[in-house]
């Protein structure tokens, strides 16, 4: 396998896109861990006609942590990409039903922000996919680092 590039040999397109992977991967290993620190928060926004609250926050928290560190090898990331699509429209209802409810919480946020997120979610999508995709260097995949 090779080497991954260093930054300064890349375009500033896949500089960028590297970037925002390790970001993108920081992101979701944070939000994971917090499903198992604090799950309250999460399982307060649990639509109430879902079953299980407290292990579905557990298995979304394992898929977040799993799937951010999946995003870093070459290898796992277009996969990792397309396991964070589907993840991110598995929570979408529970980010609908805490902008419709008011969800009870310590420290809730703003309304306008929990109204915000709704579509904010798409721009989760468009960086989770296009951060997974190959470079343009790399067309496989291998060595993207």
């Amino acid at each position: 396998m090779a080497a991954a590039q260093p930054l300064d040999a890349l375009g500033p397109t896949e500089r960028w896109r590297r970037r925002l992977r390790v970001l993108l991967a920081a992101f979701f290993v944070g939000m994971g861990l917090l499903h198992f620190v604090l799950p309250a928060p999460f399982e307060a926004i649990m639509p109430p006609w879902l079953p299980y609250p407290h292990e579905l926050v557990l298995l979304s928290g394992a898929f977040e942590l799993g799937l951010g560190l999946a995003v870093l090898p070459a290898r796992t990331r277009p996969w990792a990409g397309v396991g964070l699509v589907l993840l991110l429209l598995a929570v979408f209802p529970a980010n609908v039903h805490m902008a419709l409810h008011e969800v009870p919480a310590d420290a809730p946020p703003p309304r306008w922000l929990v109204w915000a997120r709704l579509p904010l979610q798409a721009v989760f999508i468009a960086w989770a996919w296009w951060c997974t995709r190959p470079d343009a260097a790399h067309p496989a995949g291998r060595g993207a680092g």
